[in-house]
């Protein structure tokens, strides 16, 4: 996927998040949200142990000692806190992250995310998707909407292990923004564009499109 449909998605994504929230963003597309959220009304989260991240600018000095849950380097925030990492899944596990944004190997049509392991291949790490899945009050996808091999990622059943059986609320990928409604994959908007076909073409799972989408798309 090139740079600038991952920024697309990750200022998609910045529209869904309200202000006075506490928001995870996991590795990959995630990490680009920061970039297009007013950081003095938006609280960034890391699982690895800091509440109050910031993007590091190319004008301030380096610390090898501030990462993300990624390894990557970080900035802080005024006021930011840190605590070790099990402070850190409590936090989580209690209900005190408001948002958690997460890439994804593959989402079915129902909302269940695989987003852990490819079978047959090197598992790096399971991370805190399970955890933040089951303790976030909102679950945002962001991901490309086919692998690099040309296959779908939005799936009418998930073939990789799932990483919960908490449902995502809202995929946004290059190509369309869906939300899950009653257990079933709808589709939100189009990404500019981008028509319709494209979309059925490059998605296997079935979905529903929502009345305010059909207007769009002049159907």
């Amino acid at each position: 996927m090139s740079r600038e449909s991952q920024e697309l998605i990750a200022k998609r994504a910045a529209a869904e998040l309200q202000p006075n929230s506490i928001v995870n963003l996991g590795i990959g597309i995630p990490t680009l949200v920061a970039k297009y959220v007013d950081s003095s009304s938006v609280f960034f989260h890391t699982e690895n142990g800091m509440l109050g991240v910031k993007e590091l600018t190319s004008d301030e000095d380096f610390d090898p000692s501030l990462v993300n849950a990624g390894k990557l380097p970080i900035s802080e925030e005024i006021g930011a806190s840190y605590f070790n990492s099990g402070e850190s899944f409590a936090m989580i596990r209690g209900g005190h992250v408001n948002v958690a944004i997460l890439g994804a190997l593959q989402v079915d049509e129902q909302g269940l995310i695989a987003n852990w392991a490819i079978p047959g291949k090197n598992i790096m790490g399971v991370g805190g998707a399970m955890d933040l899945l089951s303790g976030a009050g909102k679950v945002i996808v962001t991901t490309n909407h086919t692998a690099k091999n040309g296959d779908p990622k939005i799936v009418g059943k998930c073939t990789y292990p799932i990483t919960s059986l908490r449902k995502v609320d809202v995929i946004i990928t290059e190509l369309a923004v869906f939300t899950i409604e009653g257990g079933r994959l709808v589709l939100k908007e189009l990404m500019p564009g981008v028509s319709l076909d494209e979309v059925k073409d490059k998605t296997e799972a079935t979905f529903e499109i929502c009345e305010s989408a059909m207007t769009l798309i002049g159907g």
